[in-house]
């Protein structure tokens, strides 16, 4: 099923693509595997995808241990809690949700401590809901100026998470909001920054048409969550 379902998603991307003249290999598919079974992540990895993102530290270090085996690139896509920083940059290789200074100060010490690099992706607080992490677009300037004088943190990309409306459209005018702010801070971030993950099982092909570079698919890949 898990197989089907990304010939699916792929096909999907492949269409969306042909349509606003995109090249499909650009867009990089993140399984969501939160409380998704091992052997389903193994069999999203036969399939093609080789990217999976975790929500929570304790659950992921359990995972990665039983897949070690498998060349896997790991993301971490949930609210960091600073005390998991250090066990954090030790399973993931990027931090998708960079969402406050007191975050960032946590990874540049635990960051030094390793003597890593770690990559990063901020995390926009796009419709300034009250119940999602994020930065507000108004406080992005002045954060990332704050976040540029911690060396051992690189900037990758943006991600965002818009609010959930009921039709996929009224959620362009927020994707389109998140790739503005991608451009206007590109040229000040330099040629690493090229990452903007946005839209989920529900909107992704939206977010591919307004500049998506990686879409994080849940239960659209896996189906339905196996435990909570």
């Amino acid at each position: 099923m898990v197989k089907e379902n990304y010939l699916k998603i792929k096909e999907k991307i492949e269409k969306v693509c042909l349509k606003i003249g995109r090249n499909p290999e650009e867009i990089k598919i993140l399984g969501a595997s939160k409380a998704q079974p091992v052997e389903k992540i193994k069999e999203a990895f036969e399939a093609g995808i080789k990217l999976f993102g975790e929500n929570y530290v304790q659950e992921a270090e359990k995972k990665i241990k039983e897949l070690q085996t498998y060349p896997i690139e790991w993301h971490f896509i949930g609210r960091l809690q600073t005390n998991k920083v250090k066990k954090a940059l030790n399973l993931f290789s990027v931090i998708e949700s960079l969402d406050r200074l007191e975050l960032a100060y946590e990874i540049q010490k635990q960051a030094e401590k390793l003597k890593k690099e770690v990559l990063v992706f901020i995390e926009i607080n796009v419709g300034k809901e009250e119940s999602k992490a994020g930065v507000f677009p108004e406080d992005l300037e002045k954060f990332i100026e704050e976040v540029l004088k911690l060396e051992k943190i690189k900037i990758k990309g943006f991600m965002s998470l818009p609010p959930y409306k009921r039709e996929v459209e009224e959620v362009r005018p927020y994707f389109k909001k998140v790739k503005e702010l991608f451009e206007r801070f590109k040229p000040f971030l330099g040629e690493d920054f090229r990452e903007l993950s946005m839209g989920t099982s529900l909107d992704y092909s939206v977010a591919i048409e307004e500049g998506a570079t990686l879409i994080r698919i849940g239960e659209a890949l896996f189906g339905k969550r196996s435990y909570l």
